[in-house]
This record gives C-alpha cells, structure tokens and sequence, in this order.
C-alpha cells in the first residue's frame, strides 16, 4: 500500500512540474535553435528536467561512474542494456549530449513526449520496417551533424534483468558511420522498478556505468552480426560485476 502511494504521489509530481518545465524547454528551443541546431541547450536541459525525479527520491541510491570515457564533440553510437523504465531517467543523468532512439508511443505523451519532438530524439515503431528505415536514415542525419545517438539494442525491456539478444541497427548504422560504439550498463533498475508494475520498491542501488569507447578499428573487419555479439558479451559480464554491488550477487 504505501509502495503504491509513494509510486501515485511521485507521477502527480511529475505532471504537475511537467506544465511549467516544457514551458521552459519551448522557449530554449525557440531562443537557441537559430545557433544551436543540434539543441545541446535543450537537451542538458532535458537532462535536468529528468533527474530532478530521481533526485527528489532519495531511496534510489544512484551510483555513476565513466563520465571520463565521453570525449567531448565526438558521435558516438551508445548502446545500453534495458531493465526498466527508470534506464531512461537513470541514463539522463549522464548529461551528455545525444538523441534517443524511443518508441513511437513514448512522444505522444503530453508535455514530455512533446518535449521529446523539441529535442529531434528519433521515433521507432517497433515491427515496422518502414519506420525501421526510416529510424536508421534520421539516426545517420544526427550522427553526420555530429550528435551521439543512444540506443537499446535489445528493443525492449528484460524482464529478468539479464540482457538479451541484440537487433543489429544500433552496429549496422556505427559501421556504415565509422564511429566509435560507446557501451553503457545499468544495473538495478529491473528491481527498483520492474516490467509491468508501477510500485515503488524502498531503498534500491542503482549503478549505470560508461565503459571505454570501442573503436571502430577494433570491429571494422567484424560483421555487423559479430560486432554485437562482442558488444553483448562484453556487457554480460561487465553486468555480473556490476550486480555484486547493487543486487548483492
């Protein structure tokens, strides 16, 4: 019961919040886009919006570690494993700069699906091919204009919090590219907010970690196939060492 009051009190904060701070992140765009086409300002913004929610609750112990490993102007594609809802706040909090990759559901929400258009973050619907395409064409404009795109490679969340296998968008658009692949790992977030529930859980250790970049004449002459296995392998076991700290594995 109170997990559920904690977990309703939390979304009314942010609806609430949400009116007054896209009033903000329109008028960054509005002002900034003429000499910021790649909306830096309003994605750091974006990224203050989000962490204000994990801030305001400090029973998510958030661990961070790897901001050295971003080179500063550099595209990278990031790829990440995905746990949980709380990846997306949990990863805002890097305050780096680059464009979601995010289903298609996720910019019709009022206020922060809008905010999402603001910021030109790339719609998927998942299945589709033509949106597939069309995903992949928005995601070479970005990296061409220098921004990072960050992905999930595993298309939706794990259910048990182990990561799955990979779709090949994410390595097909960083060998076409030549950049460098950027791996991410999350830990915790499945048990602080698992799949299919909106309960608040109490105190829970969350770790999310930026690893060195990969790159690209370390893959350059694997397939697109064969470089994300070794990314996927590479994260699993970066995962299990990252479980002794948050799950105590």
């Amino acid at each position: 019961m109170i997990g559920r009051l904690v977990t309703y009190t939390f979304f009314i904060v942010v609806v609430l919040t949400s009116i007054p701070l896209y009033l903000i992140a329109l008028t960054i765009r509005l002002v900034t886009y003429p000499f910021d086409r790649r909306l830096r300002f309003l994605h750091l913004f974006t990224c203050f919006w989000a962490s204000l929610y994990s801030w305001m609750l400090p029973a998510w112990k958030v661990r961070i570690e790897g901001r050295e490993n971003v080179r500063k102007d550099v595209a990278y594609m990031v790829v990440s494993n995905h746990q949980s809802q709380l990846d997306i706040l949990i990863a805002f909090r890097l305050f780096f700069h680059f464009k979601w990759v995010s289903k298609i559901e996720m910019f019709r929400f009022p206020l922060i699906g809008w905010n999402m258009v603001l910021n030109r973050y790339v719609k998927l619907k998942r299945g589709d091919r033509e949106s597939i395409a069309q995903m992949l064409k928005e995601c070479e404009v970005h990296l061409d204009e220098g921004s990072t795109i960050f992905m999930f490679p595993e298309g939706t969340r794990s259910p048990d919090g182990e990561i799955k296998a990979f779709k090949l968008g994410a390595f097909q658009l960083a060998h076409k590219k030549k950049v460098p692949i950027l791996p991410i790992v999350i830990s915790g977030t499945s048990k602080a907010l698992p799949k299919y529930t909106i309960n608040f859980t109490g105190v829970q250790k969350l770790y999310i970690k930026i690893f060195k970049e990969i790159p690209y004449a370390a893959f350059k002459d694997l397939s697109v196939e064969e470089t994300a296995e070794m990314v996927r392998q590479f994260m699993i076991t970066n995962l299990k060492v990252m479980n002794q700290y948050t799950l105590g594995k």
